[in-house]
């Protein structure tokens, strides 16, 4: 899929991964839209670029650097509890660019902790921001796909699906592997509807990265840069429609399929080998009666047709 001047949405771009897959994409010729919730004033600032890992990174210093670096970027900012701010940030990208090829959602947050630890108010934001707001994108995005001649791609940041996942962080898996689901249902959905220029896949570290929820001194040899990820996408892009379309992907794994054998290069301190903490075998999800349908009910048409 060469960009061509395409247009990539980038939601939870403000830092970490988000940021270098923004910062990736520019590079690569995509216009940018570097959307999450955190502003600043980024001409303001004394040293620049900031910590990419801290939160001086915003969308507006992430916009700011893609744009020094002669790229071409918008920083428009989103809450993605908030359909109607989901919303406006679709219609401001649009606004901006003429259109939307890709969408790249990485927007997230963490409480990794027993359900007794996990208090209802954390369990509502992960569900609201992971699973919620990815939905509510999706949602927001198709009918400009639809205005593409249906092509275009959809990157989400979830998990394959395995049980020892949902080991002491239930709440979070919970959303997590709801937007591994979300993945493979819409993949379904499009294979169904004929959208063969369609894809939507999902990608996970194969190691830890560094961001900032991996801060701690003590296991920062154990970290990978995000450039990985950043390189995993982007290849994923590249690659055929119905390659990728309902995949759930590991970025080690994903550059080890185009070729890539040296991961060295990606150590956060060289000469460190970071731990894989993902298994090597993923489970099959597919079952025998994969093609049986049976009788579909389509809650949308039965709807309509009583109306």
């Amino acid at each position: 899929m060469p960009n061509n001047g395409q247009v990539a949405l980038v939601v939870g771009a403000s830092r970490g991964i988000g940021r270098q897959v923004a910062i990736d994409l520019a590079k690569k010729g995509y216009k940018v839209v570097v959307a999450a919730k955190t502003t600043s004033n980024a001409a303001e600032l004394k040293s620049f670029p900031p910590d990419p890992n801290s939160s001086r990174s915003t969308i507006s210093t992430v916009a700011r650097e893609i744009n020094d670096a002669g790229g071409e970027a918008t920083a428009v900012p989103v809450d993605t509890r908030d359909f109607a701010s989901v919303q406006r940030m679709v219609e401001q990208a649009i606004c901006a660019y003429g259109g939307l090829d890709v969408l790249v959602y990485n927007s997230g947050a963490i409480w990794w902790a027993s359900v007794e630890d996990t208090p209802m108010k954390r369990f509502q934001l992960m569900q609201r921001v992971n699973v919620e707001g990815l939905y509510g994108t999706v949602q927001a995005v198709l009918p400009h796909f639809a205005n593409n001649s249906w092509k275009g791609r959809i990157i989400v940041v979830s998990p394959p699906i395995y049980s020892r996942f949902f080991r002491g962080k239930t709440a979070y898996a919970m959303g997590k592997v709801g937007m591994s689901i979300l993945t493979k249902g819409l993949a379904m959905d499009w294979i169904r509807q004929g959208k063969n220029d369609m894809a939507i896949t999902s990608i996970w570290p194969a190691a830890a990265i560094q961001s900032a929820a991996t801060a701690d001194p003590a296991i920062q040899k154990e970290l990978r840069k995000a450039t990985i990820f950043s390189d995993a996408i982007l290849a994923m892009l590249a690659a055929p429609a119905a390659e990728v379309n309902g995949c759930l992907e590991l970025d080690e794994d994903y550059l080890r399929s185009k070729g890539i054998t040296d991961f060295s290069q990606y150590a956060l301190f060289p000469g460190a080998s970071p731990r894989r903490i993902m298994p090597v075998k993923l489970p099959d999800l597919t079952v025998a009666e994969q093609d049986d349908e049976g009788h579909r009910i389509d809650s949308a048409r039965s709807r309509a047709s009583r109306l």
